[in-house]
């Protein structure tokens, strides 16, 4: 559908202008180090969440956050200018939760892949319990 194909070139083009400008930088000292990780446009081109991350503490992830909400008219106002559009988005900034995540899942599978090595250096000096074939029958000796 042509709908679907034109919010996914504006949400592009918002994610394109909001790096560029943040790259130019604003004038607040609390804007740490920002990627805009995705943008996502509703079908009537009215709203657009900004998912960004930053590196950083968590001091600086909050100057961050309160720097983009203060700043977040100075974004709309360039994403007006250079989009070209009847109407601009209101931007929403929201901090994007996949670094952690991915984090934890790295730290998941670290431990999952110990625990096979202790189960597998366990087997190889393990040897059966019982017979070899504990279905055999008496009579079949």
């Amino acid at each position: 559908m042509a709908g679907f194909e034109r919010q996914a070139r504006v949400a592009d083009r918002i994610r394109v202008v909001l790096s560029e400008r943040l790259q130019k930088g604003l004038r607040d000292p609390r804007l740490g180090f920002v990627t805009i990780t995705d943008v996502r446009v509703t079908g009537d081109l009215q709203m657009a969440s900004v998912f960004y991350t930053v590196y950083g503490t968590d001091e600086e992830r909050e100057g961050t956050a309160a720097a983009l909400k203060a700043a977040t008219g100075l974004l709309r106002s360039e994403v007006g200018r250079q989009l070209n559009t009847r109407l601009t988005p209101t931007l929403e900034f929201i901090p994007d939760g996949l670094p952690e995540e991915a984090s934890h899942l790295s730290e998941l599978l670290r431990e999952a892949r110990e625990r096979d090595a202790q189960v597998h250096s366990l087997a190889e000096n393990a040897s059966y319990a019982g017979d070899e074939d504990p279905y055999k029958d008496d009579d079949e000796a």
